[in-house]
C-alpha cells in the first residue's frame, strides 16, 4: 500500500525558476519539496551560457542571498558580439569592456550555485510528476510515474513548457513559432576547432539571413555552443535521422549551401561521433494569464513559454522564483493573498517580455535581420 505524504509547499520542477523560489522561501525560513524527473543533479547537461539582465535575474539572484556568487561565476568576455552575414561579413563586432549590465555565465554552474544552496533533502530527484488534482479547500494531490502520490497546501508548477500543472489552471497549450534549432557543442574549440572559433570569437556570434541563422557562443569551459536556426515547417526535422551525424550535418548544410564555408564549418567540422540535438521553438500566446485558483500556481515556461529571441527565459523563471517566495513571506497566513499579488505582477512582465520574444523572431526572420540587429544592440 502507498504512503501518501503531505508537505505544505510542493514545487514541480528543480529547474532554475523552481530553485530560485526554494532558495527564497528557504531565506526566510519556509520549508518547500521540490520534485524533479531526472535521476539527479547531473544527469544531464544544462546547456549553453545565459546573459543575466539587471532587471530580472539579478534582482532574483539578491533575493536569493547568491548575487556574490553569481559575479564570480561571471564569464570574462562574455558579452562581446559579433553579427555576420551569410558572406561572413562583419556587420558589427563588439568586445566586452566588462560594463555591460547583461553579464554571461554558465547556465550548469548558476544551477548548481542554486542546488549548493538548499539543504540536503529539499530536492526529490527521480520523481516524474504525471499529474495533479485538486482535493479542495485549496489542497492538491499529485501523482507520479513510480505511482507514489503527495498532497499540499500549496502547488507551484515550475515544470516547463509541457507543465503537468498547468491545466490546473488552463487549457492552453504551447504552439509552433516556425523556428526550428538544430544544436551541437564543439569541445576544446581554440585546439579542436580553430575556424569555428575564430568566427565565434570570445562572446556571441549571430549571422543571419534568407530567413535562416547561425547562432553560436563561447562556454566558460573552451566549447562552443551553436544553433542552427530555420524559419520552417513543424515537420522539418522529423524527416532527419538524428541517430546519425552526417546525415543530420547534410539535411541541415542543405539549407545553407549559399553561405560561407566558415560559417557552414560551424556545422560541417562536427566529428561523427558528436550529437545534434533537435529542437522546435514553441510558445505560449502572448499574455497567457489564469483565473485564481487557490492553493496553485505556476512560474518560468509552464506560466510564460516564450521563444529564446529575447533571451528572457531564464531570467524571467528566477525573477518568477523569487517573486513569489517573497509574497508567500510577506503574506505569512495568508497564501491566496501571496497569490494574487504575485499573480497580479507576473502577467503583465510576462507579457511584455513574451512580445519583444516575438518581435525578436520578426527581426531575426525578417527581410533585414542584420540592420534590425545592430539598431537593436546599438540603441539606434
Amino acid at each position: 500500500m502507498t504512503t501518501t505524504t503531505h508537505h505544505p509547499t510542493v514545487v514541480v520542477g528543480a529547474g532554475l525558476g523552481g530553485l530560485t523560489l526554494a532558495r527564497v522561501l528557504h531565506v526566510h525560513g519556509i520549508e518547500a519539496a521540490v520534485f524533479d524527473l531526472e535521476s539527479g543533479r547531473d544527469a544531464r547537461t544544462q546547456g549553453g551560457m545565459l546573459d543575466i539582465h539587471e532587471e530580472n535575474g539579478q534582482i532574483a539572484l539578491r533575493a536569493a542571498g547568491l548575487y556574490d556568487g553569481f559575479r564570480a561565476l561571471v564569464h570574462p568576455g562574455g558579452e562581446a558580439s559579433r553579427v555576420l552575414d551569410k558572406h561572413a561579413v562583419a556587420h558589427w563586432d563588439e568586445t566586452d569592456d566588462g560594463t555591460g549590465g547583461r553579464p554571461e555565465v554558465d547556465r550548469g554552474q548558476l544551477r548548481d550555485l542554486l542546488l549548493d544552496s538548499l539543504p540536503e533533502g529539499v530536492i526529490r530527484w527521480g520523481r516524474r510528476a504525471t499529474g495533479a488534482r485538486p482535493l479542495g479547500d485549496g489542497r492538491h494531490e499529485v501523482t507520479f510515474a513510480d505511482g507514489g502520490t503527495v498532497t499540499c497546501d500549496l502547488l507551484v508548477g515550475a515544470d516547463g513548457a509541457w507543465s503537468r500543472i498547468r491545466p490546473l489552471v488552463s487549457a492552453v497549450k504551447p504552439e509552433y513559432t516556425g523556428i526550428s534549432y538544430v544544436e551541437v557543442d564543439l569541445p576544446d574549440a581554440d585546439v579542436r576547432y580553430p575556424g569555428p572559433a575564430a568566427v565565434v570569437g570570445g562572446g556571441s556570434l549571430f549571422a543571419l539571413s534568407d530567413h535562416k541563422g547561425v547562432l553560436a557562443h563561447r562556454k566558460t569551459d573552451g566549447s562552443l555552443h551553436i544553433s542552427v536556426a530555420v524559419q520552417i515547417a513543424e515537420d522539418w526535422l522529423d524527416g532527419i535521422d538524428f541517430t546519425n551525424t552526417e546525415s543530420v550535418k547534410a539535411a541541415v548544410l542543405r539549407q545553407f549551401e549559399d553561405w560561407d564555408d566558415s560559417i557552414r564549418a560551424l556545422v560541417a567540422d562536427a566529428d561523427s561521433a558528436t550529437e545534434l540535438t533537435p529542437r522546435k521553438i514553441n510558445a505560449l500566446p502572448v499574455g497567457h494569464r489564469w483565473d485564481r485558483v487557490p492553493g496553485v500556481t505556476l512560474l518560468g515556461d509552464a506560466a510564460h513559454l516564450m521563444s529564446p529571441f529575447a533571451g528572457e527565459g531564464a531570467n524571467l523563471a528566477m525573477l518568477d522564483g523569487a517573486e513569489l517566495g517573497r509574497a508567500i513571506a510577506a503574506h505569512d497566513g495568508d497564501l491566496e493573498k501571496a497569490l494574487t499579488v504575485y499573480e497580479e505582477a507576473l502577467f503583465p512582465r510576462s507579457a511584455q517580455k513574451a512580445r519583444e520574444s516575438e518581435q525578436g523572431i520578426e527581426l531575426c526572420f525578417g527581410p533585414d535581420p542584420i540592420g534590425g540587429l545592430i539598431a537593436l544592440f546599438s540603441g539606434a
